[in-house]
């Protein structure tokens, strides 16, 4: 265990353009070996311009660590399996510019706070009225903030959405009855595919193929 003497600021160190910029960085002495140490939301902001040389490690797998596999795989933007120094930098730059505070990733909250989504800026607008509806589809419209839970079961997500973006429509999201009676009728002759919300639905795919075969049987009966 590092004693307090082992701590120390260290300013302008491993920052590349100091003239442009400066961050006193706080090291810690483990093992023989210095370490940056990451209290701050200005530290996270000003990683980016640390000297690569200083990182305790500059890749790792998605797999096989102490770690949620699914966020891992989320910041591993190439698909290669490992994570690299500048997925890193790219995912926290993204995390950042979505939030008013960058402290909030430092607190190790189990929740977010809607108010403390960057909402001036328009992607930060949809993260927050994407956050809302996931609230409502998950029975708490009134809550202030939303956690991890409340976004890891993409069937509850979207239990309500008539349309959720996965390119999967199933017969409860037609405007009509008839329209969702062709689709159930799709459903039964072409399969179906699974919608967010869990239940079957069509591709554009299947209805395309769906009344191909359809138009070239009334052909075939008419002649």
């Amino acid at each position: 265990m590092a004693k307090a003497d082992d701590i120390a600021d260290v300013p302008k160190l491993g920052l590349g353009n100091e003239k442009s910029f400066s961050h006193a960085w706080r090291f810690i002495r483990v093992g023989g070996f210095d370490h940056v140490l990451l209290e701050t939301g200005d530290d996270l902001a000003a990683l980016e311009r640390l000297d690569q040389k200083l990182w305790a490690a500059l890749s790792c797998p998605t797999q096989g660590l102490e770690f949620d596999s699914a966020t891992l795989s989320l910041i591993d933007t190439d698909g290669d399996g490992r994570i690299r120094a500048p997925e890193v930098i790219g995912a926290l730059k993204w995390t950042i510019s979505l939030i008013k505070n960058p402290d909030d990733l430092i607190r190790g909250a189990g929740e977010l706070p809607l108010s403390a989504i960057n909402d001036s800026i328009p992607e930060g607008r949809d993260i927050l009225a994407c956050a809302k509806e996931i609230l409502a589809n998950n029975g708490k419209k009134s809550a202030e903030a939303i956690t991890l839970e409340d976004t890891a079961d993409s069937s509850k997500v979207f239990v309500t959405a008539k349309f959720n973006g996965d390119g999967v429509l199933p017969a409860i999201a037609a405007e009509d009855d008839a329209v969702g009676k062709v689709i159930e009728d799709i459903i039964v002759c072409m399969g179906s595919e699974q919608d967010r919300s869990g239940l079957p639905g069509i591709t554009k795919e299947k209805e395309i193929e769906f009344f191909s075969k359809a138009r070239q049987y009334a052909d075939w009966w008419r002649k």
